[in-house]
């Protein structure tokens, strides 16, 4: 299984285009948004994506009710508060924004999940702490370092690669 990853996309239109082209070309089957959408026009580019799509809020999200109703427009899309624990290709994945940095490193050192997604940071890292695999595909945006990327999983190797846009 496939899992795209993306986060920080904040607003930022012609990148989000290009992130939904380029995991649709990869024959994604799942993403994953670790937050900050931003405004809830986003939404309708999102729901481009051939794969369902589970994120969790970022702190830069303010209309969380208005998100929330753009997303339940369309099939493919939901938001599930502020962190999701999913299951996908057999492996257990930790979703959340990551602004809280005490949060972030207990379940870093608490290894509960096979795989825990963050954003927040901008910075693009995928490492490993004990047998978790961490991943942060950085920015869609491309706003602090430049770089927009996402993240592709491959559950059945338990491997992560960034993928510049």
């Amino acid at each position: 299984m496939l899992i795209g990853i993306l986060s920080d996309t904040h607003d930022c239109l012609p990148m989000v285009k290009s992130a939904v082209e380029q995991l649709n070309e990869n024959t994604i089957d799942l993403v994953l948004h670790a937050g900050d959408y931003v405004a809830p026009f986003v939404i309708p580019v999102l729901a481009g994506l051939d794969a369902p799509l589970i994120g969790v809020f970022g702190n830069n999200d303010g209309d969380h009710a208005l998100l929330l109703a753009r997303c339940a427009e369309y099939d493919n899309l939901q938001i599930r508060g502020t962190f999701a624990g999913v299951t996908a290709g057999g492996l257990s994945i930790g979703l959340l924004h990551g602004q809280e940095q005490d949060l972030l490193r207990a379940l870093m050192e608490r290894g509960t999940f096979d795989v825990l997604v963050h954003g927040h940071s901008h910075k693009a890292e995928i490492t490993r702490r004990g047998a978790m695999l961490v991943i942060n595909p950085g920015e869609v945006c491309g706003y602090l370092t430049g770089r927009p990327t996402v993240a592709v999983l491959d559950t059945d190797d338990r491997e992560a690669t960034l993928v510049q846009l």
